[in-house]
C-alpha cells in the first residue's frame, strides 16, 4: 500500500509525475472498506461495573499500517431520578482493550429522569491485520439508581471504516 511519505517533499507547477509517484499519490489516506452495525435492544445497569450494550462490529484490516476511525453513536440514553449523582459512564474497546472511557453523562445536580445521547468518536491504529471487534460498554456511575442504553428500542448504531496509511 502506498504511503505519504514516499512522495515528493513538494510539487511544482508543471511537474510530470513518474507512474509510482501517481501510485502513492491515489493510495494515501484512502477509505478501504466500512463496516457498521445497530442494536435497539434496551439495556439496564443499576451496578457500577462495566456491561455491554450489545453494540459491536467486527473488521478485519487489510494491511498493518492501517488505520480504524471509530463512530459510536447512543441516541437513547436513559437515567432515573434515583439520586442527584445517578450517571452513565462509557467506553470503547478493541477486543479487550479500553481505547476511551467517558464518565458522569448525563449527571445533574439534581435527582431527576433524563434522557441523553453519547457520541464517541476513536482513530485507532491496531496494528494487524486479524479480525478486529470492536464494542461498546457501559455502568451506572454511582448505583444509586439505573441507567439504561437503547431506551424506549431506539437503536444506537457503530461505523467502522478503515483508512490506507
Amino acid at each position: 500500500m502506498a504511503t505519504p511519505t514516499t512522495l515528493p517533499a513538494s510539487f511544482t507547477a508543471g511537474q510530470v509525475l513518474t507512474a509510482a509517484q501517481m501510485n502513492n499519490l491515489r493510495g494515501a489516506f484512502r477509505v478501504l472498506q466500512v463496516v457498521s452495525a445497530t442494536t435497539a435492544t434496551e439495556v439496564s445497569s443499576s451496578v457500577t461495573s462495566y456491561v455491554d450494550t450489545g453494540l459491536t462490529a467486527t473488521i478485519t484490516p487489510s494491511f498493518t499500517t492501517s488505520k480504524i476511525l471509530v463512530f459510536a453513536n447512543h441516541l437513547e440514553n436513559y437515567k432515573t431520578s434515583g439520586s442527584t449523582n445517578n450517571a452513565l459512564n462509557l467506553k470503547l474497546l478493541r477486543d479487550a482493550t479500553t481505547l476511551v472511557t467517558t464518565d458522569s453523562i448525563g449527571s445533574t445536580n439534581s435527582a431527576q429522569n433524563l434522557v441523553f445521547s453519547t457520541q464517541i468518536m476513536w482513530f485507532d491504529s491496531p496494528a494487524s491485520t486479524s479480525a478486529l471487534v470492536y464494542k461498546t460498554q457501559f455502568a451506572n456511575a454511582t448505583a444509586s439508581a439505573s441507567v439504561k442504553v437503547q431506551a424506549f428500542s431506539v437503536p444506537s448504531s457503530i461505523i467502522l471504516m478503515e483508512i490506507s496509511a
